[in-house]
C-alpha cells in the first residue's frame, strides 16, 4: 500500500472511530492517573523573562500525558503577584482542548486595555479546562497546571553614557 494511500485509509478510520466514539460514553477506570499538562516552552523549571514590547510575542507550548477524555476547551490565563489576572492569547484566553500552544501579543494587549496594565512583575501560567482552575484531580482528565513562573517587562531607552544622564 502507498504512503498517500495508507495515510488516507488512517484518516478514514480515524474519522470513523471519532464518529462512532461520539455517540458512546467514554469509561474511565478509576485506576487510571489524572491527565497531566506539562509546559515545555519555556520550561517549567525556569523563570523566563519576557518584554513588553511590540513585536516581542510569547509563546508558550505544552504537552499532554495520561489525558484520557479530551477536554472540550482550555483557559490560559496569567496571574500576577499583585493578585490580577490577564487572559493570554488572541481569543482572551479559550482556546481549543487540543490545543498544545499559544501566542500572546502582550503588547498588543496592553494597547487596548490601558485601564489594567500588566504590571512589570513576576506572573504564573495558569491552564486548566473547562471544569474550572479549582477542579479535582480525576482519572484520566486533565489536572489544572499552574507550575509556570514568568515575568514581564517593560525595556527602557537606551541612554548613550556621553549624555552624562545616569538612570
Amino acid at each position: 500500500m502507498s504512503s498517500s494511500a495508507a495515510t488516507s485509509s488512517s484518516a478514514t478510520n480515524a474519522t470513523a472511530n471519532s464518529t462512532s466514539n461520539s455517540t458512546s460514553k467514554l469509561t474511565i477506570p478509576q485506576t487510571a492517573p489524572a491527565g497531566l499538562l506539562t509546559i515545555t516552552q519555556p520550561p517549567e523549571t525556569t523563570i523566563a523573562f519576557f518584554k513588553i514590547a511590540p513585536s516581542q510575542s510569547i509563546t508558550f507550548a505544552w504537552n499532554f500525558s495520561f489525558v484520557l477524555s479530551t477536554p472540550s476547551s482550555l483557559t490560559v490565563s496569567a496571574i500576577c503577584e499583585n493578585g490580577n489576572t490577564y487572559p493570554v492569547g488572541p481569543t482572551d484566553g479559550k482556546i481549543p482542548g487540543t490545543a498544545t500552544s499559544i501566542v500572546w501579543d502582550a503588547y498588543a494587549w496592553q494597547q487596548s486595555h490601558a485601564n489594567s496594565p500588566l504590571a512589570q512583575a513576576t506572573y504564573t501560567l495558569e491552564i486548566f479546562d473547562e471544569r474550572g482552575p479549582g477542579s479535582s484531580r480525576s482519572p484520566g482528565l486533565l489536572q489544572p497546571n499552574n507550575a509556570l513562573k514568568f515575568a514581564l517587562y517593560t525595556p527602557q531607552q537606551y541612554t548613550p553614557i556621553s549624555s552624562g544622564q545616569l538612570t
